[in-house]
């Protein structure tokens, strides 16, 4: 069975079970509300997709479709979304020393910043582009861990091997993984 015809497991929570989501500004609730709507639509990991249409959306499509609900456009790309929030807002860059997400450098993440990975699949560039993006959610009231929204088939929730556009833990590569978390971004227009 190929990534492209398996069928969607997920996980979703309520924006409520969110310990931030009733102090963010009122775009990011509705980019928070979004999200969680889409992964109660149990849509699976389709590489090339940005339409729910389509019974599924890779990482960068996801992100495409939901900002576009709030009638935000940026490109279709994970690297091209990556390029954009450089270029207009910056980007929080955080090097391979970082193994923790309590680590210093991430104390201005916040819900609804984007987040950007390397080498999450083989591109043909020795993994030195940007190929995964998804968007932080915030932390969870009852254990206070980090969750992130996007699509993927591999990553985890709670445990859970997740394939579709979802809910997951956001936790690091563990060292010698070929997959690297290079930053996180605001995206621009939304605070």
């Amino acid at each position: 069975m190929s990534a492209f015809s398996k069928e969607a497991v997920v996980a979703s929570i309520s924006p409520q079970e969110l310990v931030e989501f009733e102090n963010q500004p009122e775009k990011i609730r509705e980019l928070i509300s979004s999200a969680l709507e889409l992964t109660d639509r149990k849509l699976g990991y389709q590489f090339g997709s940005s339409s729910p249409k389509q019974g599924g959306m890779d990482c960068s499509g996801t992100v495409y479709h939901t900002l576009s609900l709030l009638g935000i456009e940026i490109p279709r790309s994970s690297r091209g979304q990556y390029d954009w929030v450089k270029e207009i807002g910056g980007v929080v860059e955080i090097d391979r020393s970082v193994t923790t997400l309590s680590d210093s450098r991430f104390s201005t993440l916040r819900p609804g910043d984007l987040l950007f990975w390397k080498g999450t699949y083989d591109q043909g560039d020795g993994g030195n582009s940007i190929s995964h993006v998804m968007i932080y959610l915030g932390t969870l009231k009852a254990d206070g861990k980090a969750v992130i929204f996007g699509a993927s088939s591999g990553r985890r929730f709670r445990g859970k091997k997740i394939h579709g556009v979802s809910v997951f833990d956001f936790a690091l590569p563990k060292a010698g993984s070929t997959s690297r978390f290079v930053g996180f971004s605001s995206i621009p227009g939304l605070r």
